[in-house]
């Protein structure tokens, strides 16, 4: 074996070495530090690159999906813009003072993506404010009478009990969900004017200098959110509520025919009702800042928001039992297949008797029209229902006569299937109760039927 150096200089130290059988073999010198930080340095601006642009077609997709969101960004601009025109115009800057930056906090405390979300924290900031000022004022005049060595201990006593009765306030049920917000504006608008008023000679001016730019932000605020493309959160529970209901309808329906198909399919029909299941804490928020919503549209004043919580709680009852349906689909030990196929077709008939109610109800809730055909869909759901009992008593005889080929535990999956199907109509049908009730508490108008349209003068 011989080795033969290229360079002797070593500005490129490469050496080939034979070997006896005649191959060769490369070897090639450690490169120094400087390539090593130029790879570094190259491999990580690839990596920085790649993170930017995932970010970025992330960015793209919120706001190509639902381009109110990008609506509201602008509108909080403008909201800012003109809030700051109280800097800029030197007559109004000369009548707040100062306190100016109150109404630019305002702006961006108080405007929300939802007009119900707007008018909650505004009317919650405004009635604090005041509340809180006027009660501050009139301690902090009981203090100044009772002289220099009480009024600090008159002035920290009610802010100690105040601020304590007020923060345990927030532990009741009602105040939490609709004044929780303005119970924090209270507790520090108080706190700011006791404690300034105990330094600040011209407390009266100070607190009317507060709460008019914090009314400047707040009507800002509101007129924007309603005027320039409003969101409505009662549209929004009112939507919500219809997708959920499609969706449980297809879960019902794709879990029984992926059960009774000879391969369960990968599609996510079936895995719909995760949707239902997930989507309370956003349906009570809903509800609760459609309350504050000025009439609009279709949803009048004292529009029955809280029945929408009903019937979501009725379609969370019935999606806990469709999650066990599809576990059962998805299990590993599953009945035969000729067993499968004695109560195949009733079975789907009931399903989509289930997914019809479950239609039915969601296209009755989207048009806001009284469901006429919905007791009809829930009879023949109901007659559904009978004719599974049916061929469930018909079959026991057949399957004792089979005992010497199978055993009972191999029919119990199909048996739990089928129970939890009948489980699932009786709570569609609790579904269809709370549809009826919203009907009748919103006034939906009467659904016409072909025959009333063909009538009607011309």
């Amino acid at each position: 074996m011989d080795a033969t150096a290229r360079d002797s200089q070593g500005s490129d130290l490469e050496w080939r070495v034979t070997v006896p059988e005649g191959a060769s073999v490369t070897l090639e010198h450690e490169a120094g530090a400087a390539e090593r930080a130029w790879a570094w340095l190259v491999a990580y601006v690839v990596v920085i690159r790649a993170a930017v642009a995932g970010f970025a077609r992330k960015v793209w997709k919120i706001g190509a999906d639902d381009p109110r969101k990008v609506v509201h960004g602008l509108k909080v601009g403008l909201a800012l813009t003109l809030v700051s025109i109280v800097y800029y115009t030197r007559p109004i800057y000369d009548g707040v003072g100062g306190n100016a930056m109150w109404a630019v906090m305002t702006v961006v405390v108080v405007f929300e993506y939802t007009v119900g979300g707007c008018v909650y924290k505004g009317f919650n900031r405004a009635v604090a404010t005041v509340s809180a000022g006027l009660l501050a004022l009139g301690v902090n005049w009981v203090a100044e009478k009772s002289g220099d060595k009480l009024q600090p201990v008159i002035l920290s006593g009610s802010l100690f009990l105040l601020a304590a009765a007020a923060t345990f306030s927030r532990f009741i049920p009602t105040v939490k969900s609709r004044f929780d917000y303005g119970v924090t504006i209270f507790i520090l608008t108080y706190g700011l004017v006791a404690v300034s008023g105990y330094r600040v000679d011209e407390l009266l001016d100070l607190a009317q200098q507060r709460m008019s730019t914090i009314g400047i932000g707040i009507v800002i605020c509101l007129a924007i959110c309603v005027v320039i493309w409003p969101v409505w959160a009662g549209q929004e529970l009112h939507l919500l509520t219809v997708r959920n209901m499609e969706k449980l309808a297809g879960a019902v329906e794709g879990c029984v025919e992926d059960y009774f198909a000879a391969k369960p399919s990968t599609a996510t029909k079936s895995e719909g009702y995760k949707c239902v299941l997930n989507s309370k804490a956003s349906e009570d928020a809903q509800a609760n800042l459609a309350r504050w919503e000025p009439p609009h549209g279709r949803f009048r004043f004292r529009y029955p928001y809280a029945q929408y919580a009903k019937v979501g709680a009725a379609m969370r009852h019935c999606a806990y039992c469709v999650e066990a349906l599809n576990s059962c689909v998805r299990a590993e030990v599953q009945a035969p297949e000729h067993v499968k196929r004695l109560v195949g077709d009733v079975c789907t008939r009931l399903a989509a008797q289930c997914g019809r109610v479950l239609t039915v109800a969601s296209s009755s809730v989207a048009a806001m029209t009284s469901p006429k055909t919905l007791d009809f869909a829930v009879a023949d759901m109901n007659t559904a229902v009978q004719e599974l009992q049916g061929d469930l008593r018909v079959l026991s005889p057949i399957l004792a006569a089979e005992t010497a080929e199978m055993s009972l535990m191999d029919v119990m999956p199909l048996f739990t299937v089928a129970s939890l199907l009948i489980e699932i109509s009786a709570r569609v049908e609790g579904i269809a109760d709370a549809v009826d009730t919203l009907a009748s508490l919103a006034n939906f108008k009467q659904e016409k039927d072909d025959n009333d349209k063909k009538d009607k003068p011309r």
